[in-house]
């Protein structure tokens, strides 16, 4: 396969991540790198913690030693981070489907972070050859590797900054479960709020009143046509002999009781409006 052929069947973070690697400006040593990598002299890669530790055959019987590590992100940056990637699940969804998001590096750089390096200097790296140039070929090969590390498990990248994919997964699970419980505990008491009235009713005072009526308003007094009095009709009394002329006493009692009952009614009225003493 050519080299565009290579690059071309690479996931697009693995590509990043040997572009890097490209741009060093000593072409012979990558090209070496880039053989030793092909031919299997990389031993060994093992991660201890946010660490590479890895066996690269050399010229000599015994592989040499390669250490290769990035500055990792603070527990702090990390919940940034996290917080970031649980408000759109696409992120979620397709880790956990073992694919880097397109846009990851905007979750990283939102918060002031970079999740890949910006140049070589940014890669911390040791080989215990005796070659004083760094990047050696040994460490070449061990980047070569990586790069295709990356492509089968794109959290080997998370891993190189603190992370690993398990503490990933956990913490996007838990802070999306937290949310929907708050979700629904909101909802939860709204609706409660919504259920219950502003204002509770006594039953014992709803028919009681105990405030004194607008002295402005104008009572109307029923137009009624008949009385207590009415319906009682004339008082049978027995006539007076002396004056037999007269109005009967039946008659004399039954006006009497028209001005009281007229008088105690516009007392009723007076006393329902709280005026008139």
């Amino acid at each position: 396969m050519t080299n565009d052929t290579l690059q071309a069947s690479r996931e697009w973070w693995s590509q990043q991540w040997l572009d890097l690697l490209d741009a060093y400006r000593f072409k012979k040593r990558l090209e070496r790198a880039r053989t030793y990598s092909r031919q299997g002299n990389v031993l060994s890669i093992e991660f201890k913690g946010a660490k590479v530790l890895a066996r690269v055959q050399g010229s000599e019987a015994e592989p040499y030693k390669v250490s290769l590590s990035l500055d990792p992100f603070s527990d702090e940056e990390w919940g940034y981070v996290i917080e970031t990637m649980s408000k759109k699940a696409i992120y979620a969804a397709k880790l956990l489907a073992g694919e880097m998001p397109q846009n990851i590096e905007e979750v990283f750089t939102s918060n002031g972070l970079s999740l890949f390096p910006f140049t070589l200097g940014d890669v911390h790296s040791k080989c215990s050859c005796p070659d004083k140039v760094n990047p050696c070929k040994h460490v070449g090969a061990v980047y070569y590797q990586l790069g295709d590390r990356f492509s089968e498990d794109p959290f080997v990248l998370f891993q190189l900054r603190g992370r690993t994919k398990e503490q990933i997964i956990s913490d996007l699970r838990h802070l999306r479960n937290t949310k929907n419980v708050e979700k629904i505990q909101e909802k939860s008491a709204i609706q409660q709020k919504l259920s219950q009235p502003e204002y509770a009713i006594k039953i014992d005072d709803f028919w009681q009143y105990n405030e004194p009526l607008e002295s402005s308003l104008v009572v109307i007094s029923p137009a009624v046509s008949e009385t207590v009095l009415t319906v009682l009709g004339t008082i049978p009394l027995a006539k007076d002999e002396e004056n037999k002329t007269n109005s009967p006493a039946g008659d004399l009692v039954m006006k009497y009781l028209q001005v009281v009952y007229k008088d105690v009614s516009q007392k009723a009225f007076l006393a329902a409006m709280n005026v008139g003493g």
